[in-house]
C-alpha cells in the first residue's frame, strides 16, 4: 500500500537540493513535454501550501493534488505539499519530490505553469519544517494555506507559522473536527470554509429569487423556517441555514426570533427542501436535486403565486477552492 508521499507524482530529490532541483527540473528530458517555452511563462502568482492531515489516504491525496493542479491552470503558483507521517511511522528522515507542469491558456502564447514541492516528514522532524517550507516558498508572493482532513484543531494550531503568515487558511468543515469553525485561530478573519464556497451557486439562486420580494414581506408573520436535507449534506445544511438566518435578520427579523429551526434529516426528499411558514396562508418553498442539477421554487407572499424551475449545482472542487481563496 502506497503512502501519501509515494502516491503523488514527482522526482525524488535531496531535501537540501530542492531549489536547485526545481531549476534543473525544466531541463530534464522527462519534462520535455511539459517544458515552458520561455522562463517568463513560469512566472508564479502565489504560493500555496497544501497540508494533508493524518486522515488522508493515498487515493484521497491524489484527488486533492489534481484539484490544486486544476486550480493552478488559472492561477499559476508554487505549491508546497506537506505529507506528515503518523507518530507510529518508523521513518526518521524528511524526503522531498519536485514536480512541474505547464498548460496552454486561451491562446498559443498563453502558457501557465505550476511547480510542486512535496515534503514527507516524521513528527520528530516537525521542528525543522518551518525553515524548510520557507526555503521552498517564493518570498515576494502571497501565501495561501489549505489544510485537508486534519483530525485535531489543537495539533494544527502548532503550525502557527503558516496560520499567521497565510493570507487565507482554507479547510472543509464537512471533514474536519466539529470545533474547527469556532477554534480560536490566530487570524480568524483569514479562515475560509470550502462548504460555504461550494454552496455559492445555491446561495446566489436563492438570493436572486427572494430579492424579488420586499424584505419586510419575507419576515412579517414568519413563524418557522425548516430546512430538510439528505444525511450526506449535513454540513451544507448547517451553513445554508446560517445563511438564511443572517439574511432574514437583515430583512428585519429579530436576531433572537425562534423562527429559524435546526436542519432536519429527512428521507424520500430531494437533496434539499426549504419551507417558510407564516401565521397566515402565505408560504415559500424550495426543493433541489443536485444530482439532477435541478431546483424548484414556489411562493405566495400575498401577491399571488410565483413558480420557477432552474438549474442547480454545487461548485466543482477547483472552483470552490478559487472561491474560498479569493473571496
Amino acid at each position: 500500500m502506497h503512502s501519501v508521499f509515494e502516491s503523488l507524482p514527482g522526482i525524488e530529490v535531496p531535501v537540501g537540493g530542492i531549489k536547485s532541483s526545481l531549476a534543473r527540473m525544466w531541463e530534464s528530458p522527462s519534462m520535455a513535454s511539459r517544458r515552458a517555452p520561455e522562463d517568463s511563462a513560469r512566472a508564479m502568482q502565489m504560493n500555496y501550501v497544501l497540508h494533508f492531515g493524518f486522515a488522508t489516504d493515498a487515493a484521497d491525496a491524489v484527488t486533492q493534488f489534481e484539484t490544486i493542479k486544476e486550480f493552478s491552470q488559472r492561477y499559476p503558483c508554487r505549491v508546497v505539499v506537506l505529507c506528515p507521517l503518523k507518530p507510529d511511522d518508523p521513518a526518521e528522515e524528511m524526503r522531498a519530490k519536485v514536480y512541474g507542469e505547464c498548460f496552454l491558456g486561451k491562446s498559443k502564447g498563453d502558457t501557465r505553469c505550476v511547480e510542486f514541492v512535496v515534503l514527507s516528514y516524521p513528527m520528530s522532524s516537525r521542528r525543522f519544517l518551518e525553515n524548510q517550507v520557507s526555503i521552498c516558498l517564493s518570498t515576494d508572493l502571497p501565501t495561501y494555506y489549505w489544510v485537508h482532513r486534519f483530525s485535531d484543531s489543537a495539533r494544527l494550531a502548532d503550525y502557527d507559522f503558516l496560520l499567521n503568515h497565510a493570507k487565507r487558511v482554507v479547510f472543509d468543515t464537512a471533514i474536519v473536527p466539529t470545533d474547527a469553525g469556532s477554534y480560536p485561530w490566530p487570524k480568524p478573519d483569514a479562515i475560509r470554509d470550502l462548504v460555504e464556497a461550494r454552496l455559492l451557486p445555491v446561495r446566489q439562486s436563492l438570493g436572486q429569487f427572494l430579492s424579488g420580494f420586499a424584505p419586510e414581506k419575507l419576515v412579517q408573520g414568519l413563524r418557522q423556517v425548516t430546512l430538510y436535507h439528505r444525511e450526506r449534506y449535513g454540513s451544507e445544511a448547517r451553513v445554508l441555514l446560517e445563511w438564511f438566518r443572517a439574511r432574514l435578520v437583515k430583512c428585519g427579523m429579530a436576531a433572537d426570533c425562534g423562527a429559524v429551526v435546526q436542519p432536519s434529516v429527512a428521507k424520500g426528499i430531494d437533496d434539499f427542501a426549504v419551507e417558510f411558514r407564516y401565521d397566515d396562508d402565505r408560504y415559500f418553498k424550495w426543493r433541489a436535486d443536485l444530482t439532477a442539477r435541478h431546483a424548484e421554487f414556489a411562493a405566495d407572499l400575498g401577491q399571488g403565486r410565483v413558480e420557477l424551475t432552474t438549474a442547480m449545482h454545487l461548485l466543482a472542487p477547483a472552483a470552490a477552492l478559487s472561491e474560498a481563496t479569493f473571496f
